[in-house]
């Protein structure tokens, strides 16, 4: 099996991280990834992280990196999660729910890019140029 998978679902690219374990190594592929992505005019992107058990910093930094680079360009990132096998305490301690949506299936994350359209919801767009600004 493929450490990193990517796929289509129509207009949103899923990327898909086959591991239970993500640190410095993988943060540095998948912002590699999202920067090709972006640069492939993908605006819509759904990173599949539910096969994770242990995510350290570096990889929800990258995370954070990347949504910000396609939040320049008028796209949007969302989180899918595994909510009975990923720790709790990464969600809640570093306010990973404040910066992404967070989903517990794919298809609920795509669900969620049709049902605005195309268009990123304001809001939350807001917010994170204010987390932007406030980092930069």
């Amino acid at each position: 099996m493929l450490d990193f998978k990517k796929q289509v679902s129509g207009d949103v690219l899923i990327e898909t991280v086959n591991l239970q374990r993500v640190s410095c190594k993988e943060a540095n592929i998948m912002k590699s990834r999202i920067f090709e992505d972006n640069l492939l005019n993908n605006k819509k992107i759904i990173i599949d992280i539910s096969k994770c058990d242990f995510i350290d910093s570096s990889f929800l930094g990258a995370l954070v990196d990347s949504l910000k680079r396609i939040i320049k360009t008028g796209g949007d990132i969302k989180i899918v999660i595994a909510s009975s096998s990923f720790p709790e305490g990464i969600v809640n301690n570093s306010s990973i729910q404040g910066v992404f949506e967070i989903y517990t299936s794919v298809e609920d994350a795509l669900k969620s890019f049709r049902f605005y359209d195309k268009e990123p919801q304001s809001e939350f767009i807001n917010h994170i140029y204010y987390l932007c600004k406030k980092y930069d």
